[in-house]
């Protein structure tokens, strides 16, 4: 909930009745709220921001990028707002955050976890509160539920996080130097279902939906367990990265070869691309991005295509021969040669928009290599 910047108009130090109600507001929503909150609304933005010691500019700051809605100078926060805005503004003071970074921290955290309680309340929430008995309301159901699922519901979500923490860290300790931190190489993969569009003006909403969750959950999976990370998902696509050809390379195919199985979901054509990419916020950016997504649109059904980058780190690593003819050759004369695990096939060159001339590489598995 964000602010304006004027004064609230109440004297003393500044504090309310705590227990006066305010007008409309649903009373089960105000028991819910506190019961989430573990506080009562005891503050206006304006006293919010005094009692926190922040100027009411850069409490508006943090406050818009946690993404919370303007509330004038209603009295509607808690000890626990006053808390947070004290310790943002305490990392700038110390000089472990600059004020930017700070604002940066409270607006990623606050699209991370707006995102996430709008899918509990509507995949998870909404569906147990279904009222168990005839005659009662889900009014009567929802606050002990909430009651007994927050405690563990915080506690996990404090698990994955650090969990999740500790994997990045990880990743970012081993870059070379500083410079790749934050431009790093990555192999960067999108995969997009075929004729999505067409398929929603036949299909009803729920089954629509059914379908976009199955396959998010799929391609959530497959990356996952095969050492990618997913860096979102857009209902018909998914964006994921890698920091090894190889292993984005497997994953690719590994989506196409288990959408073909099933005969509930649409085809699949997924584009790859290795090279320099700026990570912001959990989101990757650059032309390396960019190029990846055009070879995506221009994929045939059910196939992966790479750019040449991917193809020459493929080639490099081992992973893939420079070509099936000289790997044929090598095998006839006796000669020891790798055990590739992926075929490449130069395509036509082609003018991608805005990314000048591409040369398209077909990748599959070799033959005698499992999926």
């Amino acid at each position: 909930m964000t602010v304006d910047d004027t004064g609230s108009g109440a004297g003393g130090d500044g504090r309310v009745d705590p227990h006066a109600p305010d007008s409309g507001e649903d009373p089960l929503a105000l028991r819910l709220e506190q019961l989430i909150l573990g506080a009562e609304r005891r503050y206006t933005p304006f006293q919010a921001a005094r009692s926190a010691g922040v100027s009411m500019e850069l409490a508006s700051r943090f406050w818009r990028a946690m993404g919370f809605a303007d509330i004038g100078q209603a009295k509607a926060l808690t000890e626990a707002d006053v808390l947070a805005l004290r310790r943002l503004a305490g990392l700038v003071e110390a000089g472990l955050l600059s004020e930017a970074m700070a604002v940066q921290v409270a607006r990623s955290t606050g699209q991370t976890t707006a995102r996430l309680a709008e899918w509990q309340i509507d995949s998870f929430l909404e569906g147990l509160t279904e009222p168990p008995e005839p005659g009662m309301t889900r009014t009567e159901v929802t606050y002990p539920l909430v009651e007994l699922l927050l405690p563990e519901l915080e506690e996990f979500l404090v698990y994955v996080w650090r969990r999740q923490l500790a994997a990045a860290t990880g990743r970012v300790v081993q870059a070379a130097d500083d410079e790749e931190m934050v431009d790093r190489r990555l192999a960067v993969g999108f995969a997009d279902l075929v004729g999505f569009t067409r398929l929603t003006r036949r299909m009803e909403e729920e089954e629509l939906g059914e379908l976009v969750e199955a396959f998010e959950t799929t391609a959530a999976d497959l990356v996952a367990a095969r050492g990618g990370r997913l860096i979102k998902t857009l209902g018909d696509e998914v964006l994921y990265a890698a920091d090894d050809a190889g292993v984005a390379a497997d994953i690719a195919l590994r989506l196409v070869e288990t959408l073909a199985n099933d005969e509930t979901m649409p085809e699949l054509r997924v584009g790859m691309a290795f090279g320099t990419v700026t990570t912001r916020m959990g989101d990757v950016f650059g032309t390396t991005v960019n190029l990846a997504s055009r070879l995506t649109s221009i994929a045939p059904r059910d196939a992966v295509l790479v750019d040449s980058a991917f193809a020459e780190e493929l080639i490099r690593t081992g992973e893939a021969p420079v070509s099936e003819a000289e790997a044929a050759a090598a095998e006839k004369e006796g000669e020891e040669t790798p055990s590739y695990r992926f075929a490449l096939q130069p395509m036509w060159q082609r003018p991608v928009r805005g990314l000048g001339v591409v040369e398209p590489w077909l990748l599959t598995r070799r033959e005698g290599q499992s999926s």
